[in-house]
């Protein structure tokens, strides 16, 4: 029997949590669910090792904590599961994980970071967002399914784990093709304005970051699925 732990860091009752679940119950006998009971996204791997974590059962092998991304595979593997998983998926995240900068700061990626550290592999799966543009999360489970039975065929390696990030076609796109690549190393373009003396606000533009061609970024931007094999 084949089980997998799925989490996020869009929070238990995210839509992209909804559509990898209906995915991950198509390709493996058991799924668990242990995800942040509110948004962290943004946190990178912060995990909590001070203060309490809370926890509460949401339903059958379905679990919200009071902590990070991170917390939850640690409390998953630790203390909720009786064995560790064949597999931990996190997504699908609400917004894309591109490129070397944004795993830093990705909470969705430290999930599968994490479980990489427990040497069980995984797989980040996001979905880029475009102005205007509403997401197909019917669609968006589609071509995450796709993605997803083919690589959990293929073990990423000790220390490894694949990262995919789903494209956002407007209505008349044709279908994203799969495409392995490669991640950009150019960092995003980061900028603040200051609308009153002493108070800053982010004003950096996600839709116009730098990219190589045939990076992630690229791919992803272009129209296609980007799938990436990262490293610990």
């Amino acid at each position: 029997m084949r089980t997998v732990l799925l989490s996020n860091d869009d929070g238990i009752d995210a839509a992209g949590l909804a559509a990898l679940r209906s995915v991950a119950g198509g390709l493996f006998d058991e799924v668990w669910i242990v995800a942040p009971a509110t948004q962290r996204s943004q946190v990178g791997h912060r995990v909590t090792t001070d203060t309490p974590i809370r926890y509460e059962r949401r339903g059958e092998r379905t679990f919200a904590i009071d902590g990070t991304p991170a917390d939850c595979v640690r409390v998953a593997l630790a203390h909720l599961m009786p064995s560790p998983p064949d597999w931990v998926l996190s997504g699908i995240n609400h917004g894309g994980n591109l490129g070397r900068h944004d795993f830093a700061i990705s909470g969705t990626v430290a999930v599968v970071r994490e479980a990489a550290f427990a040497g069980i592999p995984g797989v980040a799966v996001s979905h880029y967002l475009r102005r205007g543009l509403e997401v197909d999360w019917e669609k968006a489970a589609s071509r995450a399914r796709r993605a997803l039975e083919e690589l959990v065929a293929e073990p990423p390696g000790s220390g490894r784990f694949w990262n995919v990030n789903l494209p956002h076609p407007a209505p008349g796109d044709s279908e994203p093709r799969l495409v392995r690549c490669e991640q950009e190393r150019h960092s995003l373009h980061v900028r603040y304005e200051e609308d009153e003396p002493g108070r800053l606000r982010y004003a950096g533009d996600y839709h116009e970051r730098p990219r190589v061609p045939g990076s992630d970024v690229d791919v992803c931007f272009r129209g296609d699925i980007a799938v990436t094999r990262a490293e610990i």
